[in-house]
């Protein structure tokens, strides 16, 4: 039984995830796939039952092979934006995400950079805080450069 927090609503689907912000040297730790021309990061779907900073190191273990802890909680943001999550037609996602700082020890290395997700190869890179690849949430570009100590509401709407 999949325990995912991603349901459908009416013609839309609700999706609720976690994101970890895991930065090193003025760079963030990102995903890319074999499918898409953007990056992503590391994390996943709430699983029923969890708390958020439960999937968050969860997601964290399953992606990099290895604990770490949660500093603080960065972001929660709110997105909506049309996909295909686990259907072959669009359709409206909303998808309510929190974002957490991590605390990375400073011997963090990656063991190895490529993992599967359903079938479809990933890859963790570094990328550049300033960088001008395409990533998500997009809001990193600009909040991770400047960091604060709250948590942050963003919206992000493609409707």
């Amino acid at each position: 039984m999949n325990k995912d927090i991603c349901v459908r609503c009416g013609e839309g689907v609700v999706n609720i995830r976690v994101g970890a912000i895991i930065i090193k040297d003025n760079k963030v730790l990102m995903v890319k796939n074999g499918r898409d021309d953007y990056y992503y990061s590391v994390g996943g779907r709430i699983q029923f039952g969890e708390t958020a900073e439960q999937a968050v190191k969860r997601e964290v273990k399953e992606e990099l092979g290895c604990e770490m802890e949660v500093d603080r909680l960065g972001f929660i943001c709110e997105a909506y934006f049309y996909g295909t999550i686990g259907y072959d037609q669009e359709r409206l996602i909303y998808e309510p995400a929190f974002y957490f700082y991590m605390r990375v020890p400073d011997d963090f290395d990656l063991q190895g950079n490529t993992f599967l997700e359903d079938g479809t190869p990933e890859y963790l890179e570094w990328i550049p805080l300033d960088t001008d690849k395409v990533i998500y949430p997009e809001f990193f570009k600009t909040e991770l450069k400047h960091p604060v100590r709250e948590t942050r509401h963003i919206v992000a709407d493609e409707r």
